[in-house]
């Protein structure tokens, strides 16, 4: 022992720590107290904003879908009976089935396969950008781009001048739609558009085929200044050409003039007892022989000649409209699905992937068998994320279906417009805000199940 110590003066020795007095019921109780007002206090602005933009009008909307027009008299379930009975509501509503069935599921196929496959490629990350930068552009400014888009016109809209391009790839278009015998004309109508002429022809006897209808700097690329035919021993002659020179008084009716162009390429046939004996195509000037066996025949100018040229779709007439917008809805928002799925497929495990490959399955089977099953979570937030987006669509068909074709594309979010603002029937848009809410929340319900469902994993 140390003199400190025998002293007395050292340090105490340690012993074991002295527990606190438990706090009392009273003092615990004020504690939470004093917690919950504090996360009221701080909530308290979010659900002011809450109750006057969501809550209020969800409420206002219900009490109003039971009152008439004028809102001062009860009218009961009237609101709600003429959702099934009004044409434009049932249109409305068809067109959204419609689009709560392929929009999502078009867009999230499209958003898997781009995903899937520019995993495989350098430039991939460019490729969704590419993709996903429609999402940067507003509904207003889509619908206006697609509006261009799916114009008639194929020097105007791009969808039908690729069409027009494709189809006559294929299938030629006429340079003659609107010629057709003039004044005096050796030709009359045969039907279905064609033209035959009223005497049978002669060989040796050229023949004169005059046409009016197409204006000078219309013709063909190919045709030259018309020609007179000259007569062949034991042939049928003869020239078709546009009749007609500009300036009063200038040209010989049904003869060939300086500045007359020939009909180059215009299809003769000659018929005997109804049947095609023999047929040719005219030159550049008009000029065209057949042989033998079209003497004392009919010639005939088939309707082939005739026929109006292809101008593509009518995009947005009545029965293309709604497939139209949705396709525009699909360019914005597969760049979504995409960007969404690709960060579900960076987190899968590569070994079963090549476990499975090791194990004899093709690139298919993976993708069937392995990689959907797994993104199968992702996938479902993409698909129903969509469809409650679809159920409120408005922006795409208000702005691109014409006037014309607006009711065979109404969905319920334009109809709610149209009857709230257009028709003055606000009591009947009060409740079409109600079916829509109705149709919502199961979406919504069966995504919070989902979300707890994955919580607890």
């Amino acid at each position: 022992m140390t003199s400190a110590t025998a002293a007395g003066t050292g340090p105490a020795p340690e012993g074991p720590p002295v527990p606190a007095a438990p706090k009392s019921p009273k003092s615990r109780k004020s504690v939470t107290g004093t917690r919950k007002s504090v996360a009221a206090l701080f909530l308290l602005p979010a659900l002011v904003l809450l109750g006057a933009l969501v809550v209020y009008p969800i409420g206002y909307s219900l009490i109003r879908s039971f009152y008439d027009q004028s809102g001062d008299s009860f009218a009961g379930f009237d609101n709600y009976e003429t959702l099934f009975t009004d044409d434009g509501i049932r249109t409305a509503l068809k067109n959204n089935i419609i689009w709560v069935v392929f929009a999502p599921t078009v867009a999230t196929a499209l958003g898997l396969i781009f995903a899937v496959l520019t995993e495989r490629i350098r430039w991939g990350t460019a490729f969704k950008l590419v993709v996903f930068m429609p999402m940067a552009i507003s509904m207003l400014a889509a619908g206006i781009i697609f509006r261009l888009v799916y114009d008639q016109d194929p020097d105007k809209g791009v969808a039908n001048a690729v069409w027009v391009g494709v189809h006559d790839t294929f299938a030629e278009s006429s340079a003659f739609p609107k010629a057709h015998p003039g004044r005096d004309s050796p030709l009359k109508p045969a039907g279905g558009g064609a033209f035959i002429t009223k005497q049978p022809v002669s060989a040796g006897t050229p023949v004169a085929l005059p046409l009016v209808g197409v204006a000078p700097d219309l013709m063909p690329d190919g045709a030259a200044k018309a020609a007179t035919a000259e007569p062949a021993d034991g042939k049928v002659t003869g020239t078709t050409w546009q009749d007609f020179t500009r300036g009063k008084g200038v040209g010989k009716l049904g003869g060939v003039d300086a500045a007359e162009l020939g009909y180059a390429g215009m299809k003769i046939e000659a018929i005997k007892d109804g049947e095609v004996v023999a047929s040719t195509t005219a030159a550049g000037d008009g000029t065209f022989t057949l042989p033998a066996a079209a003497d004392g025949a009919l010639l005939r100018l088939p309707a082939d000649n005739f026929k109006e040229p292809y101008n593509g779709l009518d995009w947005l007439g009545p029965s293309l409209v709604t497939p139209a917008i949705i396709g525009s809805y699909v360019w914005m928002w597969a760049g979504f699905a995409m960007v969404l799925i690709a960060a579900g497929l960076a987190g899968v495990p590569r070994e079963l992937l090549e476990a499975a490959r090791v194990d004899g399955a093709n690139e298919w089977q993976v993708f069937r068998r392995v990689t959907v099953p797994l993104l199968a979570p992702v996938l479902a937030v993409v698909v129903v994320t969509l469809m409650i987006n679809v159920l409120k669509v408005f922006d795409l068909v208000f702005i691109i279906a014409p006037g014309s074709a607006q009711d065979d594309a109404n969905v319920l979010a334009l109809e709610l417009y149209r009857k709230g603002f257009a028709s003055d029937q606000p009591g009947v848009a009060s409740a079409i805000a109600v079916f829509l809410l109705l149709l919502v929340i199961p979406v919504m319900w069966f995504n919070v199940r989902r979300l707890r469902r994955e919580v607890r994993r």
